[in-house]
């Protein structure tokens, strides 16, 4: 797990406890979209799961437009420990993109035949 060296070295309580709260709602809004995915992937129906799975690779993608760019700056410029974590970050979430999208594929794949 990849740490933002700046959250522990804010001496400013304030910051901390703002940093902590967007953190958190993250977390909370991740959990939000993994449990409706699970309800999603349960008792969806088929067409809906396929559409569920298209939005995963739309949604996860983004992170390479926005966020990659800007921990990958923050990891050259060594505020983030362990050094090289953007990498990792990005390896993992390529992953899951080659998941889904596999997913994907083999769904139309195996539908069309």
């Amino acid at each position: 797990m990849g740490v933002f060296n700046a959250f522990h070295d804010s001496a400013d309580e304030e910051q901390k406890l703002f940093t902590s709260y967007l953190v958190n709602w993250v977390a909370g809004v991740k959990l939000i979209f993994i449990f409706l995915l699970a309800v999603i992937l349960v008792i969806g129906s088929e067409q809906v799961r396929m559409w569920a799975v298209v939005a995963m690779i739309l949604s996860i993608a983004t992170y390479f437009w926005r966020l990659h760019p800007i921990i990958k700056k923050l990891d050259a410029m060594g505020c983030i420990t362990p050094k090289g974590y953007s990498k990792a970050l990005g390896w993992m979430i390529s992953g899951f993109l080659i998941m889904f999208t596999a997913a994907l594929a083999v769904h139309i794949i195996t539908g069309v035949i």
